[in-house]
């Protein structure tokens, strides 16, 4: 009984505690920090204690930016500002970056030349979006006894848009199904 008392309380305590990952003004219990000013300049190495009250003089908040530094590294900052630039800069650089999606053309041992060109053109749209394409030619049943007959289809396929893609991965059987993958020409 008494235990489950200890470990709500001390989880109330832990939760009010942590606000975030970083640790800001009475949460830092270091020996000796870094301290940087609000308009960047270096304050010199000093206990949190004094640091604190430097906080306060300021009306800003000290925050452990580096904590893996040795001295950790304190900034006077206001704490609201400096994470909203963080989450601005998090945003910024989602945007900057461009996923790969890989797309997948399915074959059949006897396709018929207009359904490939229509396949292929699919793959060509694909590609010039910029995404990677999986090519697979399905065997099913006895079509597994023509496997070697059949790799001429993916060869064909690719030739078709070497003009705009490369062949990353070579034809390649796993199962019952042959796979090959394009991606954009640079």
């Amino acid at each position: 009984m008494w235990m489950a008392a200890a470990v709500r309380f001390f989880y109330v305590i832990w939760r009010c505690t942590v606000i975030s990952d970083l640790m800001i003004n009475e949460q830092i219990r270091d020996k000796e920090i870094r301290l940087i000013g609000s308009d960047g300049e270096q304050l010199g190495i000093m206990p949190p204690k004094e640091a604190m009250k430097l906080a306060r003089e300021a009306d800003v908040d000290l925050v452990k930016i580096a904590p893996s530094a040795t001295p950790p590294v304190c900034k006077l900052i206001d704490y609201g500002k400096y994470k909203y630039e963080l989450i601005r800069k998090e945003k910024e650089a989602k945007k900057k970056q461009k996923t790969v999606e890989t797309k997948e053309v399915r074959l059949s041992p006897n396709i018929d030349v207009n359904d490939l060109n229509t396949k292929n053109n699919a793959a060509r749209k694909f590609l010039e979006k910029g995404n990677k394409v999986k090519v697979t030619l399905r065997f099913r049943g006895r079509e597994m006894a023509h496997v070697e007959k059949s790799k001429h289809i993916l060869t064909d396929f690719a030739e078709k848009l070497s003009d705009i893609a490369v062949v990353e991965k070579a034809p390649k059987m796993e199962g019952r199904s042959m796979m090959m993958f394009l991606t954009e020409k640079r």
